[in-house]
């Protein structure tokens, strides 16, 4: 028997057989028919009360929702599509964006229905469902480590760009001493002003507005990507593939060359590939399967949803999917088809190294690191739900508790920017563990352990695609090491992070 109490917790009775099926569909139908109960049951209103998963009642509408799964799968790792689709090719990067879209929609899908199974809209707690202490403690983990993974990508992304884009704006060739260009002191300003207070809401909810400007930003950022295509003739100064705009080239007014200080771009670079392979190729493959890695973020959005159900919340999750493929192909498609094979990993750079006072593209750069930091709080709140989880379980809620959790995640987030250079290797190789088992492992595993055999034994169908569905994502994490294991071998350290 499962009791549910307030803040989706959980008593378990593991040793009285419990009734899986009719579960969810009791939660959702008692929401729907509640008339009805009142009509022909007049006197037994408190035993008919429709069980709650959460003390309150979810206020989220479906939009708002939509932003903030949006603004979750959204990452900084969109700036490296363009250099992916150029290591493989059109034809062959929409069919590996398709297909992770659609096992993206399918693992949610298992989350979805296992949740629904047990009455439980808590990653960590389908963890302890399907196998005790040790699953909710390694649900828990992952989302910890994954997160703050990306939490620190993101900061690093202000810590890095932020004083460029100041120095763009004031016009300063050579980067001085003073205190607003040093990325220290504005990565500490930005986490102080504007991340904590948002981490600070009661309610994942409360976001909504906050994520849909941040996907306003990186739809500003794809209409002037469309533009550039454009603007920008093929045929511009040669540029070499890992050029960073960190050096201290005077780039000067490039509109005024001699013909002879130009070295023309060959027609065949300026032609698009639909399939190709070379040495970075592989690479591309995680960072592409990482690309829609909002899993953690699915089940508290789900909790807070106005009228929810399973089949509100896939559709939720399907339009952010959708809506994500189509922003992150686009951007992929138009920034390819302007650089071709001269494109970087950053596609900013790129522009910049055409001219790197470009106004419209340091506005757009201003966009992406609003963006980037209004997608930290919105990847803090699961970090904070799998630590009350694993500290202070059954607990109610407390301010103190819940600002504290803030600030400490916060302030260890800006020592590992700041103090820690290297830390993204290290995040590196948690992210290519982690997001396996979030995305593909954790989802099938704990379906097939909670799905009752008597209603899907192990010879069904959705069992059997759900046993794939995890050697796929074994697959996906020996690959993602592999690469990390020979980049740095190779002392490259080119393999970037698809979130």
């Amino acid at each position: 028997m499962v009791e549910i109490i307030p803040n989706g917790n959980h008593v378990e009775d593991l040793t009285v057989p419990i009734k899986m099926q009719s579960e969810e569909d009791r939660y959702e139908d008692n929401e729907g028919n509640s008339a009805e109960c009142d009509e022909f049951l007049p006197h037994s209103d408190a035993e008919k009360k429709p069980t709650r998963f959460t003390d309150f009642d979810g206020k989220t509408s479906f939009g708002m929702s939509v932003f903030n799964l949006s603004n979750a799968i959204m990452g900084s790792g969109i700036l490296g599509l363009a250099y992916a689709m150029a290591n493989t090719g059109i034809v062959l990067f929409l069919f590996l964006l398709t297909t992770v879209a659609l096992l993206s929609s399918y693992s949610i899908h298992l989350l979805l229905k296992a949740s629904g199974v047990v009455g439980i809209r808590a990653y960590e707690q389908l963890g302890l469902r399907a196998f005790g202490t040790p699953g909710k403690l390694a649900a828990a983990l992952a989302i910890t480590l994954q997160n703050i993974g990306a939490m620190s990508s993101y900061l690093y992304i202000v810590k890095y760009e932020l004083p460029l884009v100041i120095q763009a704006f004031l016009n300063i060739e050579e980067k001085t001493g003073e205190w607003y260009l040093n990325g220290n002191y504005l990565v500490i300003m930005a986490s102080v002003t504007v991340v904590l207070p948002l981490a600070l809401m009661k309610q994942l909810g409360y976001l909504g507005y906050t994520s849909g400007f941040s996907l306003s930003c990186m739809v500003f950022f794809l209409i002037v990507v469309i533009y550039k295509k454009f603007q920008i003739s093929c045929s511009f100064n040669n540029i070499h593939a890992n050029s960073s705009l960190l050096d201290n080239v005077n780039y000067g007014n490039i509109t005024s060359y001699n013909n002879s200080d130009v070295h023309k771009v060959a027609e065949e670079q300026c032609t698009s590939q639909l399939f190709t392979m070379n040495s970075q190729t592989a690479y591309t493959i995680p960072i592409l399967a990482f690309a829609f890695v909002c899993h953690p973020e699915v089940l508290p959005i789900y909790t807070e949803l106005k009228n929810p159900s399973k089949k509100k919340m896939q559709h939720v999750s399907n339009i952010s999917i959708l809506v994500m493929y189509l922003m992150y192909f686009l951007a992929a498609l138009f920034g390819y088809l302007t650089f071709y094979d001269r494109v970087e990993p950053e596609m900013l750079h790129t522009y910049s190294r055409i001219d790197p006072f470009d106004t419209l593209i340091l506005c757009v750069r201003v966009a992406v690191l609003i963006a980037v930091t209004l997608t930290v709080p919105i990847v803090l709140f699961p970090v904070r739900r799998a630590i009350q989880q694993m500290l202070f379980q059954n607990k109610p809620f407390s301010w103190l508790r819940h600002i504290v959790i803030a600030v400490c995640l916060l302030t260890l987030i800006n020592l590992l920017v700041i103090f820690a250079p290297n830390i993204l290797d290290i995040f590196g190789v948690i992210g290519a563990t982690s997001a396996p088992c979030l995305i593909f492992i954790f989802p099938a595993v704990f379906y097939i352990r909670i799905m009752p055999k008597e209603e899907e034994p192990m010879s069904s169908l959705p069992k059997i695609l759900a046993v794939s569905f995890a050697a796929l994502g074994f697959v996906f994490m020996t690959m993602s090491l592999s690469f990390i294991i020979i980049d740095w071998s190779n002392g490259s350290g080119t393999v970037n992070g698809g979130h």
